[in-house]
């Protein structure tokens, strides 16, 4: 996996009208990582005395976790991030690729696509998870970078400033409410993950059962010829 310093490339890549970009989010997309977040969660429960059941964190995925707390009403919320985040760290290795993704995306690349991932997680926490996927992703947006983050359009956009793919060449994957409305905003064509965590709200969008369904966003000769799946 190639993640660029600082997050993007030193330079925007230079506009090309045939090139194509498959953006995705993390949690829910590539990787199944709900039981590290179960796990997090309950030690900021442990630590913090926060009595919020876990499913009212989910409700909320997709967000930047400072965004999270604030519509949570939990207080001190920089201590739960530093507790959720080394706690997230040390349980990752529960999280696991969801079956056939590595090989979707792999597909994509042999078709010339261009991959990115636009994510709420840190990068901190996300680059070593995208790092076991071992794809050549182009490009990472987490809330470190600059602009707003998810539903806002920015980190949409910047990602593929990066690629230098325009909006209308790109799809993006993802499979919570703020994904599609960060995807309708940035004037990106949406997918909705529906192996992922959440439903798709209206208007209602392609979705696409598992990954390899993606494949059909593929002309059937760049399947043939440059997809193993």
């Amino acid at each position: 996996m190639t993640i660029p310093a600082h997050e993007s490339p030193p330079a925007p890549a230079a506009p090309n009208e045939r090139s194509r970009a498959l953006l995705l989010d993390l949690d829910g997309v590539l990787l199944d990582t709900r039981p590290v977040m179960r796990k997090a969660w309950q030690r900021v429960q442990e630590i913090h005395g926060v009595a919020l059941p876990f499913r009212d964190y989910e409700r909320h995925l997709g967000r930047e976790f400072g965004d999270i707390m604030q519509r949570l009403g939990v207080t001190d919320a920089e201590a739960v991030r530093r507790t959720y985040e080394a706690e997230s760290v040390a349980t990752a290795h529960l999280a696991e690729e969801f079956a056939g993704i590595v090989e979707t995306l792999h597909a994509f690349v042999a078709a010339d696509w261009r991959l990115g991932v636009v994510t709420s997680k840190h990068v901190d926490r996300a680059a070593p998870l995208l790092a076991r996927l071992g794809c050549p992703f182009a490009t990472i947006r987490t809330p470190a970078g600059a602009g707003r983050t998810k539903p806002a359009p920015d980190p949409l956009l910047l990602a593929l400033v990066d690629l230098g793919v325009d909006p209308a060449s790109a799809v993006y994957v993802g499979d919570m409410a703020v994904d599609q409305e960060s995807a309708a905003r940035a004037g990106v064509p949406y997918v909705h993950a529906g192996w992922g965590y959440g439903q798709p709200t209206a208007p209602d969008p392609e979705t696409a059962s598992s990954p390899r369904e993606l494949l059909s966003l593929l002309p059937a000769k760049q399947l043939v010829e440059g997809s193993t799946v």
